[in-house]
């Protein structure tokens, strides 16, 4: 009987432990559930990234390709002393602009100038021959009718008047060569332009004569208007310039160019096509070109390097955006857009040059399109868009006529 009460006091006491530890168990599952928050709303979940949006940039550009070139004078003299002598003055403005006829160098002009009165006094010498061979003659036609004058005298009258009359004709020629070297002691500039620095002083003796041989001055370089000269890929010349040739069609307008220096932003300096070579060269696949640029103000020089852009086509709608914009995917270029659920969107682009700044987007977007300028978003993610105009710091676009200039893609 005592064995039996024993087994079921510890029956209850079992039974008692067990209650004790499943209504624990619930109870903290019921704590658990009422802490956790809500799965919409997960505590401590980050808010949507806030990043740039900015609007993409649509404006009228005319496609060109750029190219690379330099610039060269039309017009270059080499200035020699064509008569030898002492230098007597030099008015050289080294490095300055010279008009043409200024004088640059006076070479001592007394000896052309004796040479000149010689010449002069022989000249006077042959007319006063000639006058009385004239008179001679008459004299002998007048006799020889009557038989005073035989027919032969006659004749010796003849020949003398005309010998005399080459003699006059002979000094006449070496008074205008002793003129003209007289002239050439006086050294002026043959052209307009820019002269270079000075290679003989006074007092130097120069020599004259055939340009081999005659004494180098210094020379002159005209600077307005200037040439560009670059060199055309194949490709371009059979789309574009063949047809555009300045002899092609008449009263074609001719292909604008835009022209900048290796310091310059974008292309400051506006010129034309006016020159086209005759066949292209095997070893590079490109064919000379020239341009006419204006250079009133003679800041360009000749020899500088030139990038040199040259318009292809007609102005079309073209899409501009920041550069920083642009992602890399596996050779493939992208950009981020901001869908109307502010959510990113991965789009594919074709982009094309940078033009003052901003990347030419040829293909895979449309006008009035947001992307994302920059931050760290991945395609999907919901962003806090924060509108940024899309150009800030890079200058307006700009062509010849209103219109801004592009390069083509693929170059």
């Amino acid at each position: 009987m005592r064995q039996k009460f024993r087994i079921a006091v510890a029956a209850g006491i079992i039974a008692a432990l067990g209650g004790t530890a499943f209504a624990a168990r619930d109870a903290v599952k019921d704590e658990g559930k009422a802490a956790a928050p809500p799965r919409e709303a997960p505590a401590g979940a980050p808010a949507a990234p806030q990043v740039p949006v900015a609007e993409v940039i649509t404006r009228s550009i005319a496609p060109a390709i750029e190219f690379t070139g330099f610039l060269a004078a039309p017009r270059t003299v080499e200035l020699r002393s064509r008569a030898g002598g002492a230098v007597e003055a030099v008015s050289v403005p080294e490095g300055g602009l010279v008009r043409k006829g200024q004088l640059l160098f006076q070479i001592d002009p007394r000896p052309f100038q004796v040479a000149l009165d010689t010449a002069t006094a022989n000249l006077r010498q042959a007319e006063v021959l000639a006058s009385q061979a004239q008179a001679d003659l008459d004299r002998a036609e007048r006799l020889v009718a009557t038989g005073a004058v035989s027919r032969k005298a006659y004749d010796d009258a003849v020949s003398a008047r005309r010998a005399r009359q080459a003699q006059v004709q002979s000094a006449q020629a070496a008074v205008a060569a002793a003129r003209l070297d007289l002239s050439y002691a006086r050294i002026t500039a043959p052209i307009s332009g820019r002269v270079d620095r000075v290679l003989v002083t006074e007092g130097n003796l120069v020599s004259g004569g055939a340009a081999g041989a005659a004494t180098l001055l210094t020379t002159i370089v005209s600077i307005d208007p200037l040439h560009v000269y670059f060199d055309i890929d194949e490709a371009t010349y059979l789309a574009a310039v063949r047809g555009a040739r300045p002899d092609a069609k008449a009263n074609a307008p001719a292909m604008p160019v835009e022209v900048g220096l290796a310091t310059d932003e974008g292309f400051p300096y506006k010129g034309v096509l006016d020159f086209v070579g005759n066949r292209i060269d095997r070893s590079t696949g490109t064919i000379r070109a020239r341009a006419v640029v204006p250079n009133p103000d003679g800041q360009l020089a000749p020899g500088l390097f030139a990038r040199v852009r040259l318009s292809t086509g007609a102005a079309r709608q073209t899409i501009l955006i920041d550069d920083q914009a642009v992602g890399a995917d596996q050779g493939r270029s992208y950009v981020l857009v901001v869908g109307p659920d502010s959510q990113a969107q991965y789009r594919p682009i074709e982009p094309g040059p940078v033009v003052d700044g901003l990347r030419v987007v040829h293909g895979g977007l449309q006008a009035g399109e947001k992307i994302i300028i920059k931050g760290l978003v991945r395609p999907g993610m919901t962003v806090a868009p924060r509108i940024v105009p899309m150009q800030q710091a890079a200058p307006a676009l700009a062509g010849p006529s209103g219109e801004a200039g592009a390069q083509e893609a693929g170059r």
